[in-house]
């Protein structure tokens, strides 16, 4: 099988496992109150099951992202973590009780952990002019999954029998659904899935020093003022005096250092055989470009489920709506985000990943100053009301995909490529974080959403302005570098 055929399977696989997240997420959640609620359990308890899927992600994902850059081997990792899918869902299968359904949960998401290992093999195995539009196209797999799971409800709230000795019901069902369909999946990737090879720099983008390069090179002062004098702190790391970032730090093995902060740690550690070597992680996850990222995940995230949680109480308070309602709507705004993927994945071709990221912050922005402005206390008409409601919602999934993909993107290009397992784990902990206390916040404040929305809007003009101030760092660096023996060999042959 060509390489080209097994890039492709593997892709597709990856669309898979995405694609049964959506799947899990949209038929466990609208029928795990009223499951628990069946074993008597406390209100609180909701919210501890649901939390302890993202908490377990959490924990996992650099955990499995360490494993892949150390091992490369992405497929048994996966194979590994679809066993906690399978165990846990036939877990929640099991009908005991409440506390065999929180462990069900936190068994799952420990599988979640995987997607760090994935986004660092989708980096290492594309390009950066193709890998936003690789990325849009995995995440919009996840949002097709959201829209499959409630049709899959639809006959799955028809079951009532017996399984031996367990109980098939519509509560109980979610969960033996799911562990079928990881199942299956278990022999999609042993039989599709291929770990492939580094993705090498095309040989017209290597540049090999000549010597009279290097002589040049060793005769220049290493500072300069205005006029040819020596001396002129001009940098293109932290303390700067420009906002440009300078080029590329050239390492040993033709790979980057991201945006030139890291010449000697990058210099010494390629050296090393694992693939941290002397990676230091203050180094590398404080700089000024991947805080910034980072903060747009949390912030981003936060808002997002926030604003999730916020709309269901509005829609019933002041239009009556009730579960039908909410699923369409629901239903609507998950096919305008699978819409926006394919957009931001049109656009990525054209538009670089930092002007995405800036145009979507600015559509989340004048969402939160809708909302802010006509949902905080809504007034007016029936017609009124939900016209407020659809623009404020349009405009807050509209922005979603533009920052998702972008600040994943961008996140891949400003981090060391040999630990992207392990960087893409603590991106997605991030986002765990948000999306755990997103609800927290937003379900406290329902009686309070000047208080609730204001503070969302602070955080979104706090994240413009770091964006706007770093901007001319959130770009992939640029220009040629040092290729290695082995590379240098291939361009010859």
């Amino acid at each position: 099988m060509d390489c080209q055929r097994k890039k492709k399977l593997t892709t597709f696989t990856i669309g898979l496992l995405f694609l049964a997240g959506g799947i899990e997420y949209a038929v466990i959640l609208p029928t795990i109150w009223a499951y628990l609620r069946t074993l008597d359990s406390e209100a609180y308890f909701l919210g501890l099951a649901i939390s302890a899927f993202s908490f377990a992600g959490l924990i996992t994902g650099p955990v499995f992202g360490y494993w892949s850059d150390r091992t490369r081997q992405t497929k048994t990792i996966i194979l590994f973590a679809n066993l906690f899918q399978i165990a846990g869902n036939f877990m929640y299968f099991v009908d005991g009780s409440k506390w065999m359904v929180l462990s069900s949960r936190l068994v799952a998401g420990v599988g979640t952990g995987a997607g760090a290992s994935i986004f660092g093999h989708l980096t290492r195995s594309t390009t950066s002019q193709e890998r936003a539009t690789v990325f849009a196209a995995v995440m919009a797999c996840r949002q097709v999954g959201l829209l499959i799971g409630p049709a899959c409800n639809l006959f799955l709230c028809l079951f009532d029998f017996r399984l031996g000795p367990f109980v098939v019901n519509k509560y109980t069902s979610p969960g033996l659904f799911m562990c079928l369909v990881w199942l299956l999946l278990q022999f999609v990737v042993m039989t599709m899935y291929h770990d492939l090879p580094l993705l090498p720099p095309p040989c017209s983008e290597r540049v090999v020093p000549t010597p009279s390069d290097v002589l040049e090179e060793e005769e220049e002062p290493l500072m300069r003022h205005e006029g040819g004098q020596e001396g002129e702190a001009e940098t293109g790391g932290y303390g700067s005096t420009r906002a440009e970032p300078r080029g590329p730090v050239q390492g040993d093995e033709g790979r980057y250092v991201p945006n030139g902060h890291l010449a000697d740690e990058e210099a010494a550690s390629v050296r090393e055989k694992s693939p941290f070597g002397n990676f230091s992680a203050w180094r590398e996850y404080l700089r000024e470009e991947v805080v910034v990222l980072l903060t747009a995940q949390f912030i981003t995230l936060f808002n997002q489920t926030a604003l999730e949680t916020m709309v269901t109480p509005i829609t019933q308070r002041y239009l009556n709506f009730g579960e039908l309602e909410n699923s369409l709507m629901y239903f609507l705004c998950g096919v305008e985000v699978i819409c926006g993927f394919f957009l931001v994945r049109c656009l990525s071709a054209r538009l670089k990943d930092r002007v995405i990221l800036v145009v979507g912050l600015v559509i989340c922005n004048v969402a939160c100053i809708w909302c802010l402005v006509f949902l905080a206390r809504p007034q007016g008409s029936f017609a009124w009301l939900l016209a407020e409601l659809v623009v404020g919602v349009f405009l807050q999934v509209l922005g979603l995909p533009f920052v998702a993909v972008s600040q994943v993107s961008l996140f891949s290009k400003v981090t060391a490529e040999r630990t992207q397992g392990f960087s893409q784990g603590l991106r997605r902990s991030v986002g765990g974080i948000a999306t755990i206390l997103g609800p927290l916040w937003a379900g406290s404040l329902t009686e309070n959403l000047y208080i609730m929305l204001g503070a969302m809007m602070v955080l979104l003009t706090l994240l413009m302005i770091m964006v706007g101030l770093s901007y001319g760092y959130l770009v992939e660096p640029a220009g040629g570098y040092v290729p290695s023996e082995a590379a240098q060999d291939e361009c010859s042959s």
